[in-house]
């Protein structure tokens, strides 16, 4: 007598689906976050007040990005990559256009829209970073870091333009890289905008006539 064979289908393993799913819950953490953040301040904000704003409990903020030092480096980072993910400074959106175009003027430019549109994002949550370091080592060490890679990031502008024969005569690829460093960034952004009222949209023309002058031949 033949008996019938019971036999278990497995369903294959949505990878894909859980990740999607792990992304869109730590969309959820860092908006809930940076809100929170904005509004309160660092020291205020409590990651049960986090976890209530984003909908889920206080060990899925712990297992999807980490204690609120943590929380605050994701901030930086996708505020500088402009995605929902850290992204090398390399591989950001429009650094390949500025690299490939051939106008030293154009690429001036190009370069402050970028930067205006990063300082939108960042300039918020830097103030953050700077209100909570002193008494978080973390923190401060993220600031120190991101300075010196913004440093780095600068040196490689001005070596570029100095490879294009575009840097002023006399003017050192140090010098341009301290000064295009100490014009974009998240403090000088916000004296103008923050603190004089300048639009975006000045800001960014602002800075791109400043560089052409201080920068090429």
């Amino acid at each position: 007598m033949n008996r019938a064979v019971k036999r278990t289908i497995k369903r294959p393993y949505d990878a894909t689906g859980r990740q999607l799913t792990a992304r869109k819950t730590r969309r959820k953490i860092i908006e809930a976050a940076r809100t929170l953040f904005v509004e309160h301040g660092y020291a205020r904000t409590t990651m049960p007040a986090i976890a209530e704003a984003a909908g889920v409990s206080v060990e899925t903020i712990y297992l999807s990005v980490g204690p609120k030092a943590a929380l605050v480096r994701y901030l930086v980072e996708t505020a500088l990559s402009g995605t929902d993910e850290p992204v090398p400074a390399v591989e950001r959106a429009g650094v390949a256009e500025i690299q490939a175009e051939p106008d030293p003027r154009r690429k001036i430019r190009k370069f402050a829209r970028v930067v205006r549109q990063l300082q939108e994002r960042l300039a918020p949550v830097w103030l953050i970073v700077l209100e909570a370091a002193p008494g978080d080592a973390e923190l401060d060490s993220l600031i120190h870091e991101l300075l010196e890679r913004h440093v780095g990031s600068m040196r490689l502008f001005a070596k570029h333009l100095n490879a294009v024969g575009a840097l002023r005569p006399g003017l050192s690829i140090d010098l341009a890289a301290d000064v295009v460093w100490a014009t974009n960034s998240p403090e000088f952004y916000g004296l103008l905008v923050r603190g004089r009222g300048w639009s975006g949209d000045k800001f960014e023309r602002w800075l791109a006539d400043a560089w052409q002058r201080l920068l090429l031949g």
